[in-house]
């Protein structure tokens, strides 16, 4: 088998595979059996699992069409456009089976009577726009059908990279639909779903694309495209392993559980998964360095990649209809806690509690560790190549990630939701003490140098770090003023209005807000450690002081408040334990004041740092 008639062979292989073992998997754990009462017949309890299959399959094409291109094609060139084309084509299909999903899944919950009448089309409407679950396939459909339109319509990087994020981004809502577990893992469930499928998406939907592209690339280009998509494969091979495993965790509750319906498909997607991680170990050391052109060896390889991937997708989709054993075991919601956070009260925290508490957050723990990876890969690079990095940059950039972990992954994080003085730390650690560790890491320093530029008109990692620090936004925000207002807007808005309560009332909400208080924290600490970020040594003072008195302020308003904070959460949690609600308050305005010692302390080290420069 050679590239073209792959090229058709391949995505035929992909969906009868994985609708092959889609009927496998649905028989083996009685996804489609049909119910005792109200059963929506079987197209429905078949055709909503199938229609689910393509929604996977289609959102693969379209977000890891759209990452190739961002991160391994020439814009402007044939390759780059066909690229852009499939994944406008992939989020068409999206679009039709996403709304197709809808409809089953409207038919399989309500098991109404179908009809061309108004009582129907109500029925329906309501469905789509009054119950959390309509709204996911609603959103969907629609943010596919957008992106069909701007993948097909713009071809320059700025849309390259709006259709890119739009694509992932899209991928989302369906993660968070629902989850399996018993209590205590509902965020951890959540989130390794949303890592799950868009890593997956990454290394299909590339797989796919490569493919495709074959016949606008000669054999030296193509091998250059192929290696770098393996890179991007085996980071998505990561996070896909990892956050399957997580995913996997949640669903059952001891050894034995695996001995079932559901254990079994889950083997079976298992084993998928280790023979493509097999094949891409095989496809990095064979073929990448030997080149690929239109050799028989490397096509069979892909086609039997897809095969596998296709056994893979269509186990995903049993797996999702198949009940998990920890459904059956979760007990039921029954005090305020858990009515809360749909998780036991944890027990009191104590000294000892700080060391043996942990709930794992898989995004943070996953950041920590490509981040110290890629960090020390970039060291040793240089070093090798006789170029010397200091040592103290390296130990910040360390500790700042392993504190990031710490924090996100600790005793913060497991009474984070229950007590207020605990979630303030979380925020001023955030905001104030990670970032300072990260910035005096100078990652872009070290990234210049250690990742090779590129000159084939195309943007990898260190591409687009340099388009992100020299756009206008970037510069705009790292002015000593704006970043002070940015950082005093993000803490003031995650601590004294009601984004606190969406915070720990949503998980995604809680990752955002852990995003916004780095990023709002980076700025502010690059501009305040930058000697050339202000002309006038006043300006410099005026804004250092206000970033200083921010978190002091912010302290302040909340140790005076008579009333609580969030007190239909934090006043509700049915605690026996601790500190009442509001003298955890008030102990929370004195952690969330001591963030001005990181202030303070960046503040230092920029007027140390201007003081040696000649």
């Amino acid at each position: 088998m050679n590239a073209q008639p792959l090229r058709v062979a391949g995505p035929a292989i992909l969906v009868a595979a994985g609708m092959l073992t889609l009927v496998v998997g649905l028989i083996i754990g009685g996804g489609a059996a049909p119910r005792m009462t109200s059963d929506p017949g079987a197209l429905v309890r078949w055709g909503l699992p199938a229609a689910k299959l393509f929604v996977n399959l289609s959102a693969a094409v379209m977000a890891g069409s759209a990452v190739l291109a961002l991160f391994a094609l020439r814009a402007g060139k044939k390759e780059y456009d066909a690229a852009l084309d499939l994944a406008s084509a992939g989020a068409a299909i999206l679009t039709v089976s996403s709304g197709t999903t809808a409809f089953l899944t409207f038919l399989s919950s309500f098991n109404p009577q179908v009809s061309l009448g108004a009582e129907f089309g109500q029925q329906l409407g309501r469905f789509l726009l009054e119950t959390e679950l309509g709204r996911v396939w609603l959103i969907t459909t629609v943010a596919a059908a957008t992106i069909t339109v701007l993948a097909y319509a713009f071809r320059g990087w700025g849309a390259a990279a709006l259709v890119g994020a739009l694509s992932l981004m899209c991928l989302v809502p369906m993660a968070t639909q629902g989850h399996s577990g018993s209590l205590a893992n509902h965020d951890s469930a959540v989130m390794a779903l949303v890592l799950h499928i868009i890593g997956a998406a990454v290394w299909l939907g590339g797989l796919v694309t490569l493919v495709f592209l074959r016949p606008w690339m000669q054999e030296t280009r193509m091998r250059v495209v192929v290696e770098r998509y393996s890179t991007l494969a085996l980071v998505a091979f990561v996070v896909v392993f990892a956050s399957g495993v997580a995913r996997a965790l949640t669903s059952i509750t001891g050894w034995g559980d695996l001995i079932s319906a559901y254990g079994a498909v889950l083997a079976l997607k298992v084993l998928a998964l280790a023979a493509l991680g097999g094949l891409g170990i095989a496809h990095r050391r064979r073929f990448i360095h030997r080149g690929v052109g239109e050799r028989g060896a490397f096509w069979v390889f892909i086609a039997v990649e897809f095969a596998v991937m296709g056994l893979a997708s269509g186990a995903a989709a049993a797996l999702a209809r198949t009940p998990a054993p920890a459904d059956t075991s979760a007990p039921p919601l029954t005090t305020p806690a858990e009515i809360l956070t749909e998780a036991p009260l944890p027990a009191e925290l104590t000294i000892g509690r700080w060391v043996v508490g942990w709930d794992i957050d898989l995004l943070w723990t996953l950041v920590a560790g490509f981040g110290i990876f890629f960090y020390l890969a970039g060291v040793h690079r240089l070093r090798r190549r006789g170029e010397s990095w200091p040592t103290p940059r390296t130990l910040s950039w360390v500790a700042g990630m392993l504190l990031l972990f710490w924090v996100g992954s600790g005793p913060i994080a497991v009474y984070a939701d229950y007590l207020h003085s605990v979630n303030a730390l979380d925020r001023a650690l955030l905001a104030t003490v990670v970032p300072l560790l990260l910035v005096l890491g100078a990652p872009f320093a070290l990234a210049m140098p250690a990742i090779t530029s590129r000159t084939d008109q195309s943007r990898g990692v260190r591409e687009w770090m340099q388009v992100v620090a020299r756009s206008r936004p970037m510069t705009l925000l790292t002015l000593p003023v704006v970043a002070a207002v940015l950082f005093a807007m993000v803490l003031w808005a995650t601590s004294a209005t009601g984004i606190l309560r969406w915070t720990l009332v949503d998980p995604l909400a809680h990752e955002l807000r852990t995003v916004a208080l780095l990023a709002a924290g980076s700025i502010l600490m690059h501009s305040v450690l930058s000697p050339l970020r202000a002309r006038s040594r006043a300006l410099r003072a005026i804004v250092i002081a206000s970033a200083i008195l921010t978190p002091v302020a912010l302290g302040a308003w909340v140790i005076i408040q008579n009333g609580l904070i969030a007190a239909n959460w934090f006043g509700a949690m049915g605690r026996t334990w601790g500190p009442d609600p509001l003298a955890d308050q008030g102990t929370a305005g004195f952690v969330l004041a001591t963030g001005a010692v990181g202030v303070g302390l960046a503040a230092l080290l920029g007027h140390l740092k201007r003081a040696r420069k000649p």
